[in-house]
């Protein structure tokens, strides 16, 4: 069983360009290599996503688990960039708009993704430089 005490885990859409762009823009944008990275498709994803029950395996949504508290939807991502190097994470001020409002953004976001950027054929596979932040 994948233990996510003391680690930083983001579950993406592997097939989504928009979602492989954010984990590749997170890999840059994270200096001291906190994240571990999973696609919603792996065994590592429903592995973990056993430890939840209630989060059911939504293609439609990031699920950004740190240190066994979870996060979906625009919460994970401003957590997310809350832990990035500056300036991304002087976006984390953004929080503070009111959670209705940043879902409903991230929803239209979400429903659109694959006709504005498209899908893959298959999920992101990490180069050796990254491999192991990726689990699989």
């Amino acid at each position: 069983m994948i233990q996510i005490k003391n680690k930083k885990i983001i579950l993406f859409d592997g097939v989504c360009n928009l979602c492989n762009d954010a984990v590749n823009f997170i890999i840059k944008h994270d200096k001291n290599t906190c994240f571990l990275f999973a696609s919603l498709q792996s065994d590592a994803a429903k592995e973990i996503l056993l430890q939840f029950p209630s989060k059911k395996n939504d293609l439609s949504t990031i699920l950004y688990f740190d240190d066994g508290t979870v996060y979906e939807k625009s919460t994970a991502i401003f957590q997310i960039i809350r832990i990035l190097n500056p300036p991304v994470s002087w976006l984390y001020v953004f929080i503070f708009v009111p959670k209705f409002i940043r879902d409903s953004m991230y929803k239209y976001v979400v429903k659109n993704r694959y006709q504005w950027f498209r899908k893959k054929s298959s999920c992101l596979v990490p180069n050796s430089s990254i491999e192991d932040r990726f689990l699989i």
